[in-house]
């Protein structure tokens, strides 16, 4: 097990360490009668409101002033100290002078708080599609053997879903079967429907408002085949459709009547990464290898490969509109790409500190987070064509995830600590100048 920040902190400074899956965590996480977790059992000391951070907290609780480095002295020594991980050693002179300067000065998102009571565990240290809302008020993550949702409102977790013990698919379809013992290597979910791949290549389907698995399988059979993506779209007749892309190099679409395989195709390296433009029509593929695809949806042909990126990608978005795509490389860069014009990238937004490893757009459109393996989440403001200036959410620890709720009002991140790590919440501001007049 590696060192938590708080180990780095009161004795030294290590490097990309985080809270690994605990396979000595048993069964699941603990829950007291009721489904609760036994971490809301006591009062939540470790919490932090906005009033908290107005009056000086730490907007994870972690109480510099009883540690060996001020905040600023450790955020230096990160900076300096991180080792971003690689896979291809290209030189890398040059990009900075790619990279669009953004001021990192805007609040686009309000810090609203934070709890300690639910925390992510990250089972490949590439893979973070980790967390997701349903609503602001509706949030899930993977912690060891369970999906956990958290209530932001009522401050309460509670487990969605156990793969520490048998998973057998309620649905009786062909290709389905039992699976035992899963770890959760990547999630999905829309609306009601929550998808998860696994580290031996498992698929699970899951209604979150109904009980038992709809549907599992082993895609593989394989068991160094990880699930490295999953994605739920809709295809362009309407049905809802359900895509895994696999370290065996090929991608599957399942419908979501009958799980039935719809298609497969082969590419010529690991797939990490998928998603599919907003008219199901296009698909974007990553993987080992500097190059991204374009690729029809339904045939699996490839239209166009991009290229800029000089590492592997893990992480893909699409803005609401369909004519932007954005791509996260381990070279610390994010790419957007508008394909009516696929000749150059329409920018290269740079990260601080290490690969991007997340990319999730706002439901309107407006803004464009992404999330660094470590310590930093930028919001873009898209609607300025990303040139303007940016908000930079500054923590301690690696990033599991980031998540708009649906309605946009809120961004949620998720730190993978087990001393610092949760779940922090984020309002969208909104000027409400015209008030004014009703008080002044």
């Amino acid at each position: 097990m590696a060192h938590d920040l708080c180990d780095d902190l009161e004795l030294v400074a290590a490097d990309g360490e985080y809270y690994y899956f605990d396979d000595d965590f048993g069964d699941g996480f603990p829950t007291a009668s009721g489904g609760e977790s036994g971490l809301q059992q006591h009062e939540q000391m470790d919490d932090t409101s906005a009033s908290d951070y107005k009056e000086g907290k730490d907007i994870q609780g972690i109480p510099w002033e009883r540690l060996n480095y001020s905040r600023d002295q450790y955020r230096e020594m990160r900076l300096k100290e991180y080792k971003n991980y690689q896979n291809l050693t290209r030189s890398r002179s040059g990009l900075e002078q790619e990279c669009k300067q953004v001021e990192r000065k805007d609040t686009f998102y309000d810090f609203h708080s934070s709890t300690r009571s639910v925390k992510s565990t990250i089972v490949h240290f590439q893979l973070r599609n980790l967390l997701w809302a349903a609503s602001k008020h509706d949030v899930y993550l993977v912690q060891n053997y369970s999906v956990m949702h958290w209530s932001p409102l009522f401050q309460r977790g509670r487990e969605v879903l156990n793969v520490a013990g048998q998973l057998t698919p309620t649905e009786d379809v062909k290709g389905a079967r039992p699976l035992s013992r899963v770890q959760i290597s990547t999630m999905a979910l829309k609306d009601n429907l929550m998808v998860a791949g696994g580290f031996q290549g498992e698929l699970i389907c899951k209604y979150v408002d109904k009980p038992g698995v709809a549907f599992c399988t082993n895609l593989t059979g394989n068991n160094y085949s990880i699930t490295n993506a999953v994605d739920i779209f809709e295809s362009p007749d309407g049905a809802t459709r359900v895509m895994a892309a696999n370290n065996d190099c090929v991608v599957r679409t399942f419908d979501t009547a009958r799980y039935s395989l719809l298609t497969q195709f082969t590419f010529p390296w690991s797939v990490n990464n998928t998603s599919v433009s907003p008219n199901g029509k296009l698909m974007a593929v990553l993987g080992d290898s500097p190059d991204c695809l374009l690729a029809d949806s339904q045939s699996g042909r490839e239209i166009a490969t991009l290229r800029g990126h000089l590492d592997y990608s893990f992480a893909s978005a699409w803005h609401p509109d369909g004519r932007v795509l954005a791509t996260g490389n381990q070279d610390a860069t994010c790419r957007l790409w508008d394909v009516r014009n696929l000749s150059e990238p329409l920018a290269v937004l740079g990260g601080r500190i290490g690969a991007v490893r997340g990319l999730r757009f706002s439901p309107d459109g407006r803004f464009l987070a992404a999330a660094e393996a470590a310590d930093f989440v930028h919001v873009y403001d898209a609607a300025a064509g990303y040139a303007g200036a940016e908000q930079e959410v500054d923590l301690f620890g690696e990033v599991a995830g980031a998540a708009f709720s649906p309605d946009g009002e809120a961004l949620f991140v998720s730190v993978a600590d087990r001393t610092y790590g949760g779940v922090l919440e984020f309002r969208r501001r909104r000027s409400y100048d015209y008030l004014d007049s009703f008080f002044f």
